[in-house]
């Protein structure tokens, strides 16, 4: 939702697939990210299917979210359904390690209807 104060992100519905993206401040593996994946991302197949939500890793997991095991590296992917990590992706070695494990993720969601 836009305003005249600006973007406002609203979270993610609790049954909803997301891709979580735990980041740091000065990560150099994250703005590689947001330069060549991010722009795209949400116009993407993958990103239509588990839409993007960042969070600050200083900042801990969002109340509501149960993880496998903790995040140690940014950027860290997790594909949540139902408030619970399926898997994840560590690290960002570039755009088609990216896209490939991704679409990987995605195989573990059930069909959509």
């Amino acid at each position: 939702m836009a305003g005249a104060w600006g973007l406002v992100l609203l979270p993610a519905a609790a049954d909803a697939a997301e891709l979580v993206l735990f980041e740091r401040r000065g990560c150099p593996w994250c703005t590689a990210w947001d330069a060549a994946i991010g722009p795209i991302y949400p116009k993407s197949d993958v990103g239509r299917r588990a839409p993007l939500r960042r969070v600050d890793l200083d900042a801990g997991p969002p109340p509501g979210l149960t993880l496998k095991r903790p995040i140690r590296y940014t950027p860290t992917f997790v594909l949540v359904e139902d408030g619970s990590e399926l898997d994840r992706i560590e690290g960002y070695p570039g755009e088609d390690f990216f896209w490939g494990r991704a679409e990987r993720l995605l195989d573990r969601l059930p069909a959509s209807p």
